[in-house]
């Protein structure tokens, strides 16, 4: 196969990168968490403080029309998505997940710009907190690999 990337390791260098978070406050506790953990790990990765941006809205449904008007911006190298939507007794859950990961997509591919989506869809706020720490994390090397991923193919 010939260029393969097989097995290439992932580029995590964040230092060159700009980052754009976008925090649902809905379940707020366990998004800050997200936010927490995906800001420091970008931290790690080298991205400076002063090139991520973290902005809040409402809720999940609220986060992918904050992450067109960062992306419309064309400041950013990658965007991250953090939510928290835990079941409930009615059939609003899937509508809020099925639409706001949809809707995270859609931006993504519309720009052609990476968005980690660390929207977390729970059963109930044990597991929302039993991921919430390591997803976060997951979402700032996602940002990281991809944008770098991105730049590499272009």
């Amino acid at each position: 196969m010939q260029g393969a990337d097989k097995g290439q390791a992932a580029r995590l260098d964040g230092e060159a990168l700009r980052i754009g978070i976008v925090q649902a406050r809905f379940n707020e506790a366990l998004t800050n968490k997200l936010a927490q953990s995906a800001i420091a790990e970008l931290l790690d990765l080298g991205v400076k403080s002063q090139d991520i941006r973290h902005v809040t809205v409402p809720g999940a449904l609220e986060v992918s029309l904050a992450l067109q008007a960062l992306a419309e911006a064309d400041e950013y190298d990658a965007l991250i998505a953090l939510g928290c939507i835990i079941r409930g007794e009615t059939y609003h859950f899937e509508l809020v997940s099925n639409e706001s990961g949809a809707g995270v997509t859609r931006v993504s591919l519309d720009h052609s710009l990476p968005i980690a989506n660390a929207v977390l869809t729970v059963e109930n706020e044990e597991q929302a907190w039993a991921r919430a720490e390591e997803k976060g994390r997951d979402a700032a090397r996602v940002a990281v690999e991809m944008a770098n991923l991105l730049e590499d193919l272009s």
